[in-house]
């Protein structure tokens, strides 16, 4: 832990002396607003983990003061910082400085966790080394495990969609251009008025890339993949828009089942939360239980009484095995392990394992192989993503390499990218050999991420691994789309990377296969330009080409399925300006890393913009990307 100079400390008295002097008056000062914005531009100024310890002693002092006062002088530093629209900073830090100032009140500001926090919310402070802590299993790695083999049955079909981000005040007709987060709604000139906003771009009946999804754009979706034939679905979660409220998760149940009917869906919990990704821990004062308990009946349908049970009482988290087959389905609420649920802040003590989210899968997962079945992880952040917590994501991976031989398949959202991430036996030594499990993630449905798309598996019936996947997408920038999106498949990945990795005909693909793309990306710029077009779904824009350094992390990125192995490095910066992908929540903290900061430019997807050019890579890339295409 970075330690804080003496005479830095004595500094920040003066400013604790006047905070407690607010105190005495009610409102909230002007001054103060203006002390709390220059303590925090000075840190970040500074830019170091000191700097963040030293900041923490001023928002403790403000935090004391209470909530109502800690909520409102951060409303207007936001404010005087022009983070956002005033009604912006209003809305999102009434929901979060609660929490907030919560927190602080109970962290230590030297601490280890002082210094996730800094590294979650300030950007100041990386992620401190892993705790040590051995996971309990209740039996070891059999002698001679189960063999699963393939019979040469047809394959079934599995879909898999995340991160709908529902819109349902979403207006076509409305302004697609505002300087507010999310657009295409009923808003007027400011927060105070009631002026409408002139409309210079209308937003159309499914959709526009400034805003999140229509109710049509979902139901246009529903409809196709009740039309797929597939077997069943996995939903990896994000239902709420960035700014939707809590019976958006009812309605959303209701949707699918209407449409959708016998098709069974397994999904997992993602931000809903009201605010979003703020889940107590069972050793805080507060509860989400009310999620939890909506979840668990409006699944019911689906994962049936025993399941829809431990939705109420593992929050969030169930195990079910799907009908007719050997495949246990382990859903887990990764909430408890991400970085921008503040409410993991609220005690200076480690908590190893958050509401018991681990202990639960040892538990599914061995009488997954008591009983001979074969097991999906599937749940909202992968555990080697940037926002994941290191601590818990280590602990994840000891359990991966115990159960290596139940595992079959991992799937996860959250990223709003058509990406994966490879988990191996030996990260000191990542190569095909060691590559042991993989984590499929699924592109978004928001077009706010890109072209709506999905992804169809190809899967063995016998063994339960992943023989082809399908990425379907909608153009929304075909004309047809505001009439009827067209959802076409984008690519195959073993049509489109077989080649290039020395696939045979009967191989699955499996953690080697992806280790060797990873080689081939290595190897050939024009390939791995062509993956990260596929992985945005939209181009970049002339001067945001991800160079050999975005290149190398990317890379190392993909080979990463443990959190402390994924190449992230924090820099300094305030949430609403430091995140690398369109937003997918409005929490103060987002951390920036070097990992997957290839920016993208919200223009017509496979067009070249009417202002310049794309560099030479690009143009080849998406050459490809239209020969494989036709």
């Amino acid at each position: 832990m970075a330690r804080v100079p003496l005479f830095r400390f004595l500094s920040t008295l003066p400013l604790v002396f006047f905070l407690w002097t607010v105190a005495l008056n009610s409102g909230v000062n002007a001054g103060l607003v203006d002390s709390i914005t220059r303590a925090i531009t000075r840190a970040l100024q500074r830019g170091n983990c000191a700097s963040c310890h030293e900041l923490l002693i001023t928002l403790k002092g403000l935090a004391a003061l209470g909530d109502e006062r800690f909520t409102k002088t951060l409303q207007g530093v936001c404010k005087k910082l022009n983070l956002e629209d005033d009604d912006v900073c209003e809305g999102t830090l009434a929901q979060q400085g609660p929490i907030l100032a919560h927190v602080l009140r109970k962290m230590s500001p030297f601490g280890q966790t002082s210094v996730k926090f800094c590294d979650a919310v300030f950007g100041l402070c990386q992620s401190p080394p892993v705790n040590d802590w051995d996971v309990v299993f209740p039996k070891p790695l059999p002698a001679n495990p189960k063999r699963f083999e393939r019979t040469g049955k047809p394959p079934i079909q599995v879909v898999h969609f995340s991160d709908v981000h529902i819109d349902r005040s979403y207006l076509p007709g409305s302004e697609a251009k505002c300087n507010k987060p999310i657009c295409c709604r009923n808003f007027t000139e400011n927060g105070d008025s009631e002026e409408p906003i002139p409309i210079i771009e209308p937003a159309g009946p499914f959709g526009h890339p400034k805003c999140d999804a229509p109710v049509k754009l979902l139901h246009s979706f529903l409809k196709e993949i009740d039309e797929s034939g597939a077997s069943f679905s996995i939903f990896t979660g994000d239902v709420i828009s960035g700014a939707g409220v809590a019976h958006d998760m009812k309605m959303f149940d209701e949707d699918v089942q209407a449409i959708i009917g016998s098709m069974p869906i397994y999904p997992v919990i993602g931000s809903e939360s009201a605010p979003v990704n703020a889940f107590p821990r069972d050793t805080a004062e507060e509860d989400n239980q009310w999620v939890f308990d909506t979840q668990a009946e409006g699944w019911k349908p689906w994962i049936g009484q025993a399941g829809s049970d431990q939705v109420k009482h593992i929050s969030g988290s169930y195990s079910v095995v799907h009908p007719g087959t050997n495949l246990r389905i382990i859903s887990i609420n990764t909430g408890y392990w991400y970085k921008h649920n503040f409410w993991l802040y609220d005690s200076n003590e480690l908590q190893y394992d958050p509401n018991g989210i681990l202990e639960f899968v040892v538990q599914e997962l061995q009488t997954a192989e008591d009983e001979g079945q074969r097991a999906w992880i599937i749940a909202h952040m992968a555990p080697g993503h940037v926002d994941a917590m290191s601590d818990q994501s280590n602990y994840f991976d000891q359990i991966m390499q115990r159960y290596q031989n139940t595992i079959a398949g991992q799937f996860y959202g959250h990223s709003h990218h058509d990406e994966f991430a490879i988990a191996y036996s030996n990260y000191t030594n990542r190569s095909e050999a060691t590559a042991m499990n993989v984590g499929l993630i699924a592109p978004s449905l928001t077009p706010r991420s890109g072209q709506p798309a999905f992804k169809l598996y190809d899967v063995d019936p016998d063994t339960y691994e992943i023989l082809d996947v399908h990425v379907y997408s909608a153009n929304y920038t075909d004309p047809s789309f505001q009439r009827e999106p067209q959802w076409n498949l984008h690519y195959s990945v073993r049509d489109a990377y077989g080649s290039v990795t020395g696939l045979q005909a009967d191989d699955v693909l499996g953690p080697a296969f992806w280790h060797r793309l990873t080689e081939a990306f290595e190897e050939d710029d024009d390939l791995f330009n062509l993956f990260l077009l596929r992985k945005n779904r939209v181009p970049p824009k002339v001067d945001e080409v991800c160079d050999e350094g975005c290149k190398n992390s990317t890379i190392c990125g993909l080979r990463a399925l443990r959190a402390e192995n994924n190449c992230r490095i924090s820099r300094p910066g305030l949430g609403w300006r430091r995140r690398g992908r369109p937003k997918d929540d409005f929490s103060i903290g987002v951390s920036q890393q070097d990992f997957g900061t290839y920016r993208v430019a919200q223009q017509q997807v496979f067009e070249e913009p009417s202002n310049g050019i794309y560099n030479s890579r690009i143009l080849r890339a998406i050459q490809m990307l239209r020969d494989y295409n036709t």
